[in-house]
């Protein structure tokens, strides 16, 4: 079954690659569920930082406390579904 959030998935994918300057990753080798912080991409806390101004500024979201930010970017999948529905738990 697909994904309904595979465009903004796609979309997440890219703004990190570019957010991130991620210039080895291309956004398709972006498994939607593997790990993101502390994983196979390198990004680290000040990575997040970037992350959590993206997702403000393009979104218009704040994720506030650590333990959202955990939950939140633990994957592309997570970060879509918060993006999508901010008032439902993540499912990692």
């Amino acid at each position: 079954m697909d994904d309904p959030r595979i465009e903004l998935i796609n979309e997440l994918r890219e703004k990190i690659v570019e957010a991130l300057n991620l210039q080895d990753v291309a956004p398709g080798e972006i498994d939607p569920d593997e790990q993101l912080v502390g994983g196979r991409l390198g990004i680290d806390s000040i990575d997040v930082l970037e992350m959590v101004m993206l997702v403000e500024k393009n979104y218009g979201l704040t994720i506030d406390n650590r333990e959202l930010g955990a939950r939140v970017f633990a994957s592309v999948r997570a970060l879509a579904e918060f993006i999508s529905d901010p008032s439902l738990p993540t499912t990692d």
